[in-house]
């Protein structure tokens, strides 16, 4: 028998008023390596992940562990549930392997690879904030985990503590770094966003946040304000901030701790006071052990840390957000417009593009609504499905369906598709290896994984 999933409530008491508390038993989950290394962290409203990536909440060193090998999370009734994320060599309860299966509080034995993992009971109940709201800003979400998250949102926004937000590509960090600046004080003052990845040349980078002097760079004849001068008085969002180019990264640090920035080719500093927020897709602490990350501009960053669930993990939230998504057409749709069984469809899949593949996804159906059931399957894999299955005379034109879209919804829409199909061929050039295709593509590795994850694609390394 499957085990409910994460997104189910695990509550076992909700206090009501202008917020709630949950509460959860206090459990850790512990890893055993072959070498006796032990490595542990709490479970929560979130589920825990261990394998050998830097993203993992739990990261193994074990050869014999996938680099996503499993997933634990707290199922209703205070039960806790395994899912094998399709290793290589399977996630084994008491000698039997599972796909999905409940663990007890006490004495859990969980084996992957030549390592073990265990739950850990410490007693007593463990009490998390949520908001009373169903959404934050343009942020739409009930489940619990979001809850939460809205929860320290809100509380961060009363503050001006440097924020970091974390969470998987797509579900929706800048949108909720937005939200919390429109919250905040500063709300009357800029809020500008530099995207980390954007560029792999530190120059470029120290350019555009510090700004340049004429002369100090081929073809700037003038002098250029940096993001940093020009949110004074507002908000600086840092997206993907873990692909800042290490070069710069002293810069940053020197900037935020002296309020000052000193433009490229300059000797005269300009005064700077903005509140920091940064989005990461992963645990920024793996980057720092990696010697990607300074040590020290880390915890400038995370002064209040926030992690952003997955969609797969808050499904209950799917029917809110695609009818969102829809209503915000011309004209405005709801799930009623679509074929027959799609919610249910669109619940059931694991989302890897998250709330970004979700929007795409039913905005397509919603324009190619005689698709049918049996295309749903296809779209949800991301933009193109509809492509391959709409009629001939539509797929002809170029365009599509999209003409009944606004101007930049259309564009977006054609890019992705584009975008889709381009790394696609990547793959499939580079045989699915996502260096290589990253290196074609004149890309970061971690930022083709980026790219990769938007339109819910995955190399084969």
């Amino acid at each position: 028998m499957a085990a409910d999933r994460p997104d189910q409530n695990q509550t076992r008491s909700i206090v009501p008023g202008s917020g709630s508390m949950m509460e959860l038993p206090r459990l850790r989950v512990v890893l055993q390596s072959p070498g006796g290394e032990r490595s542990e962290v709490p479970l929560g409203l979130m589920a825990v992940t261990v394998g050998t990536a830097a993203d993992c909440d739990l990261v193994s060193k074990d050869e014999r562990v996938s680099r996503h090998h499993c997933r634990i999370w707290l199922a209703p009734g205070d039960r806790v549930a395994v899912r094998d994320l399709g290793s290589k060599n399977g996630t084994q309860v008491s000698g039997v392997r599972v796909v999905e299966a409940f663990l007890p509080h006490v004495g859990a034995r969980v084996a992957i690879g030549s390592s073990e993992i265990r739950l850990e009971l410490e007693g007593g109940v463990r009490q998390v904030a949520l908001s009373s709201e169903g959404r934050f800003g343009d942020a739409v979400g009930a489940a619990p985990a979001m809850r939460a998250a809205f929860a320290a949102l809100a509380a961060a926004a009363g503050t001006d503590e440097p924020l970091l937000i974390r969470g998987e590509s797509g579900t929706g960090k800048e949108v909720l770094a937005r939200s919390v600046h429109a919250a905040s004080a500063r709300a009357a003052g800029p809020l500008l966003v530099f995207d980390c990845g954007a560029s792999a040349m530190p120059s470029a980078a120290e350019s555009e946040l510090y700004g340049c002097a004429a002369g100090a760079l081929p073809g700037v004849t003038e002098d250029r304000p940096g993001l940093l001068e020009e949110a004074h008085g507002g908000t600086l969002v840092l997206d993907d901030v873990g692909e800042l180019p290490l070069d710069v990264q002293p810069l940053l640090l020197r900037a935020l701790e002296e309020k000052q920035a000193r433009p490229l080719g300059s000797t005269a500093r300009k005064p700077t006071d903005f509140r920091l927020i940064s989005t990461a897709l992963g645990d920024l602490r793996a980057l720092v052990r990696e010697g990607r990350l300074r040590e020290d501009l880390y915890f400038r960053l995370a002064g209040v840390e926030v992690v952003v669930p997955p969609l797969r993990e808050r499904r209950q939230d799917v029917a809110a957000l695609a009818n969102l998504f829809l209503s915000e057409l011309v004209p405005p749709r709801s799930l009623g417009d679509l074929p027959e069984g799609t919610l249910r469809l669109l619940e059931a899949h694991d989302w890897p593009g998250n709330v970004r593949e979700l929007k795409r996804t039913v905005r397509r159906l919603a324009l190619f609504p005689d698709l049918g059931e049996s295309a749903i399957g296809a779209l949800a894999a991301g933009a193109a499905g509809a492509a391959k299955e709409r009629p001939a005379e539509a797929a002809a034109d170029p365009l599509g369906g999209v003409v009944d879209l606004p101007l930049k919804e259309a564009r977006d829409a054609v890019l992705a598709a584009f975008e889709r199909r381009y790394l696609e061929r990547q793959l499939q050039k580079h045989g699915g290896n996502v260096s290589a295709a990253a290196r074609a593509m004149g890309v970061s590795r971690q930022f083709a994984h980026k790219l990769l994850a938007r339109h819910g694609l995955r190399g084969s390394d």
